[in-house]
């Protein structure tokens, strides 16, 4: 047995066995409720800088494939769980080599509900997983050392160069520009499949960049990091919604939104994470179970202006969703790719390529 911990900020330590890189990683200690779907949970920009703990109580079962993740590496810094399987079935990959070849440490053996616990009633926080040996002292200074998730601007760190997609059959609907602070692989891929031509373009495009595109719809997607620390993208996006044409935001891309509409953000105790969300649809009453990945959230625009709530937690009663009522921009701050996670919500990326091609449609004629 290799030894291996979890510090805390708060001094609180959990004691258990390593696999995965012999190394010691500093972040925000988070944890997710999701069952299934690690490999492209460990994939998702948006846990850029995050130790992610895994509350489901056995983790690696069906090894990793090809395919699957959400970006092209793993971009948790390092993962926690009660349970660690190195199972490749059918020809796959065991997870725990997979995270020693990206240079992922992982610490299991420990007591996982009590770490939620923990971090349900303190909040997030800094953390260090230690697997080298490290001592303790050690860990607390460099956490010490180490910038709180609040305050940084990440997307540069996730964010790719520009890349583009095609629908896999059939004609081109539209346009698509995807703005990619940290954006899941899935959401290009299913806006394509709904028949958009599908335009990624780096975190830091400006309205200049896409009028030189000409899209038919902006899609501004999620990312890791601190929405108030990213006034430049604000300012982006703000300018964006000069171009008039249907604007829509996943998770920190309708925080972005909020931000350019003069809404405020601020930080989550715990956040939201896993697949098993519920979110009210207002105007419908319908509850949709919802893939979550955030620690930010908006605050609530005053009552009476142009823009409304949509979607709202049944857990806190945070915003969950925006409209303006009076053009088609919109956004979510949940995942309706889901990936992992139910389809619920799946058919308001359908429903953003039909705006945008009926937008196609109306300059065309």
């Amino acid at each position: 047995m290799t030894p291996a911990y979890l510090l805390l900020e708060d001094g609180t330590r959990f004691d258990g066995e390593a696999a995965g890189a012999t190394t010691v990683v500093l972040g925000e200690a988070v944890f997710t409720t999701g069952m299934t779907g690690y490999q492209e949970t460990l994939t998702d920009p948006s846990f850029a800088g995050q130790i992610i703990t895994f509350s489901a109580p056995m983790i690696g079962n069906y090894g990793v494939e090809d395919g699957v993740g959400e970006s092209d590496r793993v971009q948790a810094i390092g993962m926690v769980c009660r349970e660690a399987r190195n199972a490749a079935p059918a020809g796959r990959v065991g997870l725990l080599d997979w995270l020693t070849e990206h240079g992922v440490p992982v610490l299991f053996g420990i007591d996982t509900r009590a770490l939620v616990q923990h971090l349900r009633d303190r909040g997030a926080m800094r953390a260090a997983l230690v697997t080298d040996g490290t001592p303790p002292d050690a860990a607390a200074e460099q956490i010490a050392a180490t910038p709180a998730m609040a305050g940084q601007d990440l997307a540069a760190t996730v964010s790719r160069p520009r890349r583009e997609q095609v629908p896999p059959a059939g004609a081109t609907r539209c346009t698509i520009a995807l703005l990619d602070y940290g954006a899941k692989d899935s959401i290009g891929a299913l806006v394509a499949e709904a028949g958009a031509r599908v335009v990624t373009v780096p975190h830091d495009a400006t309205a200049a960049d896409l009028r030189a595109i000409d899209p038919d719809g902006i899609l501004l997607a999620n990312g890791p990091g601190d929405p108030g620390a990213m006034d430049r993208h604000v300012a982006n996006v703000r300018d964006m919604l000069s171009l008039d044409v249907p604007v829509f935001g996943i998770c920190l891309g309708h925080q972005l939104l909020a931000r350019a509409l003069g809404l405020e953000t601020y930080k989550l105790r715990f956040g939201h994470r896993g697949a098993n969300h519920p979110v009210l649809e207002t105007a419908t009453g319908r509850v949709l179970v919802t893939s979550q990945n955030h620690g930010f959230a908006v605050k609530a625009p005053a009552t009476g202006g142009t823009v409304t709530i949509t979607h709202a937690s049944l857990y806190d009663q945070t915003v969950e969703g925006l409209r303006v009522t009076d053009r088609p921009v919109w956004s979510m701050q949940f995942h309706p790719e889901a990936s992992p996670g139910p389809h619920d919500a799946r058919a308001a990326l359908v429903a953003f390529v039909d705006e945008a091609a009926a937008h196609h449609e109306r300059r065309s004629s």
